[in-house]
């Protein structure tokens, strides 16, 4: 029997986006013996808090620490628990949870979503206790996945988009070198629209969280856009107390 002590009813879910070269996508885990997808989560230790799980759950997938974690919503429908796809005798004998104090077959969980970000090229993806696969997905190849875990996607994308209009993103999805156009490229992508460039430019530049370096990155025919880098402690400020709208 494991000796560490879980919380009975209460879960955490975490939506994975990951960025790269324009691109989001979301990290799903694939059941064993079941062929469904789902978001990756776990259930919360009698010694750890909500945010400590979140990041626990995000790092036992990605191998990284220091994740920007933001939660986005807690879930607690009596039904979400209830899947006619799968057997969860079966699912969960993997897990070694006392089943008297988490009743992880018959109950439902109360769950708090999180949404992490990360770089998905520097991520090497590890099987969880129940995993058969973890992959990444683009955002309109996501499957019907198991519970309610479409609507948490939707959710946490609803939730991204407005956090990036108010709060500084980028530290963990841009290299520490880059130009005005990657940064701008991450908050279309994000975004799913065009900003015009120099509005772009002149706001984020305004918001005090960008140094503009005396370097150049050659790309082309008279094409050398400096580079920046973001000022680690006006960063670390407007991830606290936000920033004005961007856009």
């Amino acid at each position: 029997m494991n000796s560490i002590s879980y919380l009975s009813h209460l879960s955490v879910d975490n939506v994975i986006f990951g960025y790269h070269n324009k691109q989001l996508k979301v990290l799903l885990m694939k059941l064993k013996d079941h062929g469904y997808w789902m978001l990756p989560g776990g259930f919360v230790k009698q010694d750890e808090s909500i945010l400590t799980a979140a990041k626990r759950v995000a790092n036992e997938r990605t191998g990284l620490d220091q994740l920007y974690l933001n939660q986005f919503k807690t879930y607690g429908d009596p039904q979400r628990n209830k899947d006619s796809r799968i057997d969860k005798e079966k699912v969960y004998n993997s897990y070694v949870f006392n089943q008297k104090e988490v009743n992880i077959i018959d109950s439902y969980f109360v769950s708090i979503g999180y949404y992490t970000l990360t770089e998905f090229s520097k991520v090497e993806v590890k099987l969880g206790p129940v995993d058969e696969d973890c992959q990444w997905f683009a955002l309109d190849e996501i499957p019907d996945l198991l519970y309610d875990h479409n609507q948490l996607i939707k959710d946490a994308l609803i939730a991204l988009r407005y956090h990036v209009d108010h709060y500084p993103i980028g530290k963990k999805l841009l290299e520490k070198k880059f130009t005005m156009p990657e940064i701008q490229a991450l908050y279309e992508t994000i975004l799913e629209k065009s900003i015009d460039r120099r509005n772009f430019s002149k706001k984020i530049m305004k918001s005090g969280i960008l140094v503009k370096l005396e370097e150049q990155r050659n790309i082309g025919a008279h094409r050398a856009p400096y580079l920046y880098t973001f000022h680690e402690e006006k960063y670390a400020e407007a991830l606290q107390n936000g920033i004005a709208s961007f856009f």
